[in-house]
Formats: C-alpha cells, sequence, structure tokens
C-alpha cells in the first residue's frame, strides 16, 4: 500500500497559507509606508525652509541737502542690531508710504550693482518711489561699498533714498519698512519710521 498523499484541506496546509498571506501584506504595507513618509518628509523639508531671526533692528528718517543746496534727499536707513546674519540675495525690502503719497515699492535682485538702482526694472516692483540716481543704495544692499560681502550681519545699516518727485515725504509722515525674506516670504525686520 502507498502512502496517501495529504488532503490539501487539512487545517495544517491552510494555516501556513494564512500566515504566508498576512506575511505578504504586512511586507507590502511596510514597503508603501516606508515610500510615502520619504516623499512627504522630503517635501516637508524644502516647505519649511528656515527663516533667519533678527533679534533687534532701529529704523531712521533723514533729509539733506546735496547739490550746493539744490536738492533734497531723503535717506531711510535701517540697522541690523543683533540675531543671525541675512543672506542679502534672499532679501526684499518693501517701502510702504501709502501715508505719505499712497505708494509701496519693493526693491529686489539684491545687492543692487554698484549701488545703483539701473535698470529699474531689474531692482524694483511696485511703485518706483525710490531715488534712482548714482549711489542709490547703501551698505551691505549694494556693491559698492567695503562690506560687499553678501551678508548682513549685526552691526550694518542699509541705506536707500526716497525719490523726492515720486514722493516727497512731509514732517509727521509715517512710513514702514519690512525686509522679507524671500524664500519663506517672511518678514524679519520691519521698522515704523516717521518723517521730520
Amino acid at each position: 500500500m502507498s502512502p496517501t498523499p495529504p488532503d490539501p484541506s487539512t487545517p495544517d496546509q491552510r494555516a501556513v497559507s494564512s500566515v504566508v498571506a498576512v506575511v505578504l501584506l504586512l511586507g507590502l504595507t511596510v514597503a508603501i509606508a516606508g515610500s510615502v513618509s520619504a516623499f512627504a518628509l522630503g517635501y516637508a523639508d524644502d516647505v519649511t525652509a528656515s527663516v533667519p531671526t533678527v533679534a533687534h533692528s532701529s529704523g531712521e528718517y533723514e533729509t539733506y541737502s546735496t547739490g550746493g543746496g539744490r536738492y533734497t534727499a531723503q535717506v531711510v536707513r535701517v540697522a541690523h542690531l543683533g540675531g543671525e546674519t541675512l543672506r542679502v540675495r534672499e532679501l526684499e525690502i518693501v517701502l510702504d508710504a501709502s501715508d505719505a503719497c499712497g505708494k509701496i515699492g519693493r526693491l529686489v535682485n539684491l545687492p543692487a550693482d554698484g549701488d545703483d538702482l539701473r535698470p529699474t526694472t531689474e531692482y524694483v516692483r511696485g511703485a518706483d518711489i525710490f531715488d534712482n540716481s548714482y549711489d542709490a543704495v547703501e551698505g551691505p544692499i549694494g556693491t559698492g561699498d567695503v562690506d560687499d560681502d553678501g551678508e548682513w550681519t549685526a552691526g550694518e545699516t542699509a541705506q536707500f533714498r526716497v525719490s523726492t518727485s515720486e514722493c516727497s515725504l512731509d514732517s509727521g509722515d509715517r512710513l514702514v519698512v519690512r525686509v522679507v525674506h524671500a524664500p519663506t516670504n517672511s518678514i524679519v525686520i520691519e521698522e515704523r519710521i516717521r518723517a521730520t
């Protein structure tokens, strides 16, 4: 008599099939979860770019005569007094002069080559309320100064001029200057300045 082959319908054989199926499904689930989380975490890193922190800053407005008294220069200065070093190429400066002349302008693509905002199509967005003459910007936001290293560190002051023909400021007018970290569209400095 020959031995009888095992009956595939016996409980022992079916249990092995169930265990193998569960192990395969579990392995497939782990592989899919790993792929999804790797994609999601990699994407989250890109979205949550770090925003530099400026702990303390100051702003001021000054007018002075130039050209033997024929012209008046309107100067805005913003000082970075403490906090992280800023990469100038990642910054935009927004000047909100709505109170004075109803206009808002933005300096982009900084640092300005040779301290000049020409061509204005390269450096200005919104209303062109900036003085575009020679040496219109100074400090870390321009490239014609000694501190031209592409960084704005604590202790350095950026300066730009406001055009008297496009936005004449009177004593008491308010300006708001915002330094924006462009990659995250976050404001790192905001100074409210009153013209004197």
